[in-house]
């Protein structure tokens, strides 16, 4: 089992950064698709991005590529969402979870860990 908690949201201007960070802790030496999800209200959450835990498999959704990137620190079990030039439609709770496995895993239903969310509000 793993643990989850995210940090870093808060207000940002239109066309600003932030990065979100995820602190993993748990069973950290099974290997997990690690994902960054966002949601709204009244709408479902959607996919951002995906990283492997072990390894350096990446993906990062068509629209948001080139603005938005995924990384991680093994040796600080925290995995990082890069936002740049952030557009209001970027507001959003973002989630990170992680689900055991490898390759680019990009639906919602399959992950099994979530965090708590973190609110990103970006002002125009």
């Amino acid at each position: 089992q793993v643990q989850l908690v995210e940090s870093g949201g808060g207000l940002v201007q239109a066309g600003g950064s932030l990065r979100l960070s995820c602190a993993v802790s748990g069973r950290t030496a099974v290997n997990y698709a690690m994902g960054w999800f966002r949601q709204t209200p009244g709408k479902e959450r959607e996919f951002v991005a995906t990283i492997s835990w072990i390894g350096s498999k990446t993906y990062v959704t068509d629209s948001l590529e080139g603005r938005f990137a995924i990384s991680k620190d093994n040796a600080k079990n925290t995995l990082y969402l890069q936002m740049n030039s952030l557009k209001d439609d970027d507001a959003a709770v973002y989630y990170c979870a992680a689900v055991r496995g490898t390759g680019i895993i990009t639906t919602v239903s399959v992950y099994e860990y979530w965090g708590q969310g973190t609110q990103v509000t970006v002002s125009s």
